[in-house]
């Protein structure tokens, strides 16, 4: 199949739809004529990217989900295959980013990053993952982080979260990639987005621009020979 229309009529279900680089994912993705589910936390920042990417993409569900819930994250996987059907394309893009010292991390905030950042991406793999198999053709990307190759002050919860998500993705790679589902961690380094305005330190207009990122998570998944880019690191030019 022709590279240039491999993502035209596939589903694509993301989260963290209502964030900066969720927004720009999906905005890609329609533009490759995918069918697209978007799930995010901020239901009018939601409605906003629904409405953005609506013009382009022959198919656009919106459904607010908390993914740090059980009952939530179950339903909206539910609302998916109702609405949308079989899922083609996984982005597992929605996180969480606690910045504080370790002494002030709570519990409960470190249930919360873990929940968010690697158990629902587990579950949400879990679920579409088998029926990509049935089918032979499936994309898991899961969002990881600089983060998940190094350790910052101030972000231990964040940092461990990522490293978790980044043994996942290696993982799972080798697990399904017999079966035609190909996984990747894509790990940028701080975005010039919401999140990334909380990154203590450095310089916001040194960060990565969200729609470069998406462009490069569109590109990488086009590929359906024997090349694959199973772990990618985005870096900036200039760090500081």
């Amino acid at each position: 199949m022709d590279a240039n229309t491999i993502l035209k009529d596939r589903t694509a279900l993301i989260t963290g739809a209502s964030g900066g680089l969720g927004a720009a994912i999906a905005k890609e993705l329609a533009s490759q004529g995918c069918r697209l589910f978007l799930t995010g936390r901020d239901r009018q920042r939601l409605a906003a990217t629904g409405d953005a990417v609506r013009i382009i993409a022959p198919s656009v569900h919106e459904h607010v989900a908390d993914l740090a819930n059980a009952a939530s994250l179950e339903a909206m996987v539910g609302h998916a295959l109702e609405t949308i059907g079989p899922i083609d394309i996984l982005v597992n893009c929605a996180g969480i980013f606690p910045v504080q010292p370790l002494e002030q991390c709570t519990m409960e905030e470190y249930d919360q990053c873990l929940a968010v950042n690697v158990r629902a991406p587990f579950y949400l793999i879990r679920q579409f993952a088998p029926l990509m198999a049935k089918r032979g053709w499936g994309r898991v990307v899961n969002i990881g982080s600089s983060s998940a190759y190094s350790g910052f002050r101030d972000t231990a919860i964040y940092c461990a979260s990522k490293h978790a998500l980044l043994g996942l993705s290696r993982s799972l790679f080798h697990e399904l990639k017999g079966q035609g589902v190909r996984v990747y961690c894509l790990s940028p380094g701080s975005i010039q987005t919401e999140m990334g305005r909380h990154v203590p330190g450095q310089r916001f207009e040194t960060f990565l621009r969200p729609d470069e990122v998406a462009r490069y998570l569109a590109f990488i998944i086009t590929f359906d020979a024997e090349l694959i880019s199973e772990e990618v690191r985005l870096n900036r030019v200039i760090v500081q």
